[in-house]
Parts: structure tokens; sequence; C-alpha cells
């Protein structure tokens, strides 16, 4: 870079520059000194200056941005919650906040409904089968889609551990002979309502489906289980359904499960990523409406809104 001489009291002014698309002009007191956009720093953009010393003038740049990377990746979206330990504790995340602070209290942020059904009403036999009756459809229909090979990822979540329809027709099968009771999936109930879902989600959505296979599995896991101690005490004199009982450690079927939900995320954008993370709240909706059939009985439902 060339230094021009001006006389040492005379006033400069300067000017933004950017480069490489253009030259530079720096004007002196009347002088147009011009410099050359190759001597700039390739994508650089900031402001000249003359600096004086000596009845020499140099010119400095005050660089106010740097290379393409550095552009790029100031432009990166922030870390999601949970996002360095795996695309699962995203669900988990997501998940927990749409749980009352009762539930969960140092996670949940959901505003607790004024009446529980809970505490209004008290669970029955027949509401009991029913619930385990809808529930069996959910779960038959998940493991028939994971049976099929309608998409790659789908083979990968066969034989995890955590399946439970055949635990479920073990325990319909022991209402029948132990308590004289039987049942059929209602037509119109939310069973049969969540399983025509999950089988437009697995065709259409591949993320969608999968929050919602995370969400059924992993909630069974842990206050699905609660529930079902809970109904044991009130109505089974302490019996423990197969529903609640695994082949293994359940941990260990968990964290197996879990490791291969995050290598198949490794592979989404995350468009697709988000796109799964939405599904959270509407498969929280069709639970809620299947646990509902413990004290109405009924699983003739409207379907949940998203």
């Amino acid at each position: 870079m060339s230094f021009h001489t001006v006389a040492p009291t005379q006033a400069y002014s300067s000017k933004a520059v950017s480069s490489p698309h253009t030259s530079t002009r720096v004007k002196a007191h009347g002088h147009n000194l011009r410099v050359a956009a190759s001597n700039f720093p390739k994508n650089l953009s900031g402001r000249v200056a003359l600096q004086f010393r000596h009845g020499h003038a140099r010119l400095s740049i005050s660089a106010s941005a740097t290379s393409d990377a550095k552009s790029s990746d100031d432009q990166k979206e922030k870390k999601r919650p949970g996002e360095k330990k795996g695309f699962v504790e995203e669900m988990r995340f997501v998940a927990m906040r749409l749980h009352t602070k009762e539930q969960a209290p140092k996670e949940g942020k959901k505003e607790a409904p004024k009446e529980n059904p809970m505490t209004k009403f008290q669970p029955t036999l027949e509401g009991y089968l029913q619930f385990l009756v809808e529930s069996k459809v959910v779960y038959d229909v998940m493991e028939e889609i994971v049976a099929k090979e309608q998409h790659p990822i789908y083979p990968n979540f066969r034989n995890t551990g955590l399946e439970r329809a055949a635990a479920l027709e073990k325990d319909i099968k022991w209402f029948e002979t132990e308590k004289g009771l039987t049942t059929e999936p209602l037509e119109g109930g939310v069973g049969a309502i969540y399983a025509d879902y999950l089988r437009k989600m697995a065709a259409e959505d591949v993320p969608g489906f999968i929050c919602h296979f995370y969400n059924v599995y992993f909630a069974h896991s842990a206050g699905g289980r609660m529930i079902g101690k809970k109904m044991s005490g009130m109505l089974l004199d302490d019996h423990t359904l197969a529903f609640y009982e695994w082949d293994g450690d359940i941990k260990e079927l968990l964290a197996g499960t879990k490791e291969i939900l995050n290598k198949v995320a490794d592979d989404w954008t995350r468009e697709e990523k988000d796109r799964c993370l939405e599904e959270t709240e509407l498969s929280f909706k069709y639970s809620g409406q299947i646990l509902r059939t413990l004290f109405s009985g009924s699983a003739a439902v409207d379907q949940p809104s998203s």
C-alpha cells in the first residue's frame, strides 16, 4: 500500500468502505487518494482514515466485519434447550414444559386446570378396562407402523422392549377372567381417532410421527406407571397389570431407545427437528383424552385440535 505526501495541517475525511467490489477514495483537503480494493482483506467492511506523521498521510482501516464464516456463524440461531445433550433431551424439555407445577415442580409451566378429573370423579373397573382397550388400539398401530418398511428409519424401532400391545392383550383377558368384564374399542372413540392420525403422520410426516412415538412410550414409563399403581390400589386389590411391567430393566430399555432416537435425529435438518417438537402438545391432548376414559367409561370423544 502506497503513502501520499500531504501537508501536516490538512484536514481529511473518512468514509465507509466495502471490498472487494470497488476501489475506495479518501479525500484530504481537495486531494483524492485512491486505494485499490485488492489492498483490503477479503470481505472486510469498515471505515478508512488518514493518519498524519512527519508530513505523510497513512491510510488506516477500522474493520466492522471479518469473513463469510464469521458472518454465517452470527446468523445461526441460538441453541435450543437441551440441544447439547441430544435431540431426545430437546423433546423431554418441551414435554416437561407442558406439565403443571404440581406434576413437575422444577420444569412444569402449564397452568393447572380448575377442575381435575382425577379428584372430581372416581375411576371404575369398566372405565379402567375401556382405558386399556383404547390404549391397545394406539399401541397396536405404533407396532404396526414400525413393523412395516414404510420409511427406512422405522425398522430401527422394532423390538425396543417398550412394546405394550401384547401386555395389554394379556390384561384385557385378565379382566374377562377375573372380573367378568369385556368391552371393545368404540367406533369413533379416541383410540381409533388417534390411530388414524398416527397412520397419517407415519406416511406424510416422519418427524411428527416420531414425536408421538417418543411421548407415548416414554410417558407411559413415567407418569403411566404412577397411574397404574394408583389404579391397582383403588380397583384391583394391589394387582399389578402386565401393562406396567417390562421384560428387563426399564431404565436400560429407555436408554437404548433414546440412543436410537438421537441417532435418527442426527440426520434431520433443524426444520425437521422443530417440526417434531411441534407435535408434542397434540400428543399430550390425545393421551389426555384416552386417560379420561378411566372416569367416564366412554371413548366417544372429539378429536383434539392441533
